[in-house]
């Protein structure tokens, strides 16, 4: 789903979120620039891609978390198709590694939702006008490890889709439940719960979980259920 608004301003701005509620609150902080910016929402990376297949667009605001195609895969493929498009990732995600993901996909830009409100809007002119913006408190932590190549963590060597379904084990959801988020097979998630498993080293579920809650890897916004709320 789609949906315009302001057809006369100067910029166009892609709008990705699963979540109404989370789209009209950022239209609310973007008030004192509305009338600079075209905004188009989209309620999920399939209708991300359909809405760039139809405009241009000067910037687009990204979540991570969403069914079926993820915020990383959709930067990835805005990236391939549309590279010169800017990305600016708004996440719940405040630990560095989803940030740097995010940066190595093609993010231009990283803000956490608890810090949205004062940060939006310089967030949003700073990368519009061709610079990169990340959270002050993730700041030195994402840098240092972009520059220096050395991940501080285990699940660094995890795949984006691995890291996604850790995350999801971790906030207790259900392997029938993870595999209809993410529109894959039961076998799909059992298969990348023993690849989890291997390249962490971790013998049994309960170390697996342990693990991403020493991590904090259970922090952020699920889509499961959000409309519920």
């Amino acid at each position: 789903m789609t949906h315009m608004t302001n057809m006369n301003a100067l910029f166009n701005l892609l709008l990705v979120d699963d979540h109404t509620v989370v789209r009209e609150g950022i239209k609310h902080l973007l008030a004192p620039i509305s009338k600079q910016w075209a905004i188009t929402e989209a309620d999920s990376g399939f209708a991300a891609l359909s809405a760039l297949r139809q405009q241009d667009f000067d910037l687009a605001i990204v979540d991570l978390s969403m069914p079926g195609m993820t915020g990383l895969e959709l930067i990835q493929r805005i990236k391939a198709n549309y590279p010169s498009l800017l990305i600016l990732v708004l996440s719940m995600h405040a630990e560095e590694q989803y940030a740097i993901r995010a940066f190595k996909a093609g993010a231009n830009g990283y803000l956490t939702k608890d810090g949205a409100g004062a940060e939006l809007l310089n967030a949003v002119r700073k990368v519009s006008s061709g610079g990169t913006y990340v959270t002050p408190s993730l700041a030195e932590r994402v840098f240092q490890q972009l520059s220096h190549g050395t991940p501080s963590d285990s699940h660094a060597a995890l795949s984006d889709r691995e890291l996604e379904v850790l995350r999801r084990f971790v906030a207790g959801q259900r392997p029938i439940d993870i595999a209809h988020d993410l529109h894959l097979s039961i076998k799909t998630v059992s298969t990348h719960k023993t690849r989890i498993q291997e390249k962490l080293q971790l013998p049994s579920m309960a170390a697996l979980i342990r693990y991403g809650l020493e991590h904090q890897l259970d922090k952020g916004d699920l889509a499961i259920g959000k409309d519920e709320l």
